[in-house]
């Protein structure tokens, strides 16, 4: 089958691929192994630099405290961020004009700042307006919620905006109010649709916790410099596949999720079709409800 936009290579073109693809393995495998050598030369391979990671006493009082605050903090403010996003989202596809520049104004300046920066000034105007510590937890949860939840909401209106116009409108010509039209048949849809770049937000929310290290919340990357006794890389290895757990379990469940719905829209047979007799002459509908 012939591609419109791709010829497919002659014999030449197919040796020159495959020559090309032969160099590039080789540089590859090069630099893998000019990495490995530098390791070598500074003992980075020697076991007693491994082995404590390995302690379970390591384990106890470093890594699952780390574990722990770092889901906390990926737990609370995903579920905020999400409720953000179906706030500010829908605001921002309001009918009424001031609280659609309402909800544009709120996240593009969320979306326009810099996450590290939202964590500090929450941090500083805690202290500054309620007079007492502030709350480094909150602070971190606050300002994932606020830099991820308007991504979402941005992620939610592009879904929204994605659906045939027709549905809308054969709703609000049921009676329908707008608000109805918006929660009952499109949000469903476009959270269905965004599911795979809404979940990709979240994998990026939960590796943004990682900055909390910098306002010494008690997270998984604050615990490197505490387990590490000259053997900081093999601790930041360690860390990253954790991470590398975290997110791939996060995304199979995506995955699962993601057939889960499609089988449920599927066997559920899609929009029921809506019967014209059961419309009274006011737009009600009336009689069989599905």
């Amino acid at each position: 089958m012939t591609s419109v936009l791709y010829d497919e290579p002659g014999p030449r073109g197919r040796l020159v691929n495959r020559a090309l693809s032969v160099v590039a393995l080789l540089l590859l495998l090069a630099v893998g192994y000019w990495v490995y050598a530098k390791l070598d030369e500074t003992d980075q391979w020697a076991s007693e630099k491994w082995k404590p990671l390995f302690e379970g006493e390591v384990w106890s009082n470093f890594f699952i405290p780390g574990i722990e605050g770092t889901l906390k903090a990926f737990g609370l403010a995903s579920v905020l961020a999400v409720v953000f996003g179906l706030v500010f989202g829908m605001a921002r596809m309001s009918t009424f004009a001031p609280v659609r520049w309402v909800g544009g104004i709120v996240v593009e300046f969320f979306r326009s700042v810099p996450l590290l920066i939202l964590m500090f000034a929450i941090y500083y105007l805690w202290s500054i307006t309620l007079g007492y510590q502030a709350n480094i937890y909150m602070a971190v949860v606050l300002g994932l919620m606020l830099y991820n939840g308007s991504v979402l909401a941005e992620v939610l209106r592009a879904g929204v905006a994605s659906l045939p116009s027709g549905q809308a409108e054969a709703g609000l010509a049921i009676g329908l109010r707008r608000t109805q039209v918006m929660l009952s048949i499109q949000l469903p849809q476009a959270v269905r649709a965004m599911l795979p770049a809404i979940i990709a937000q979240l994998v990026v929310l939960l590796k943004d916790t990682a900055l909390g290290y910098i306002l010494a919340y008690n997270e998984l990357v604050n615990q490197v410099n505490k387990v590490s006794r000259g053997n900081t890389l093999q601790v930041i290895v360690v860390v990253a596949l954790i991470f590398i757990l975290m997110n791939c379990s996060l995304s199979g469940f995506a995955s699962w999720l993601e057939k889960r719905l499609g089988r449920t829209s599927r066997s559920s047979g899609g929009v029921t079709p809506v019967d014209p007799t059961g419309l009274v002459p006011g737009g009600a509908l009336v009689g069989r409800a599905t």
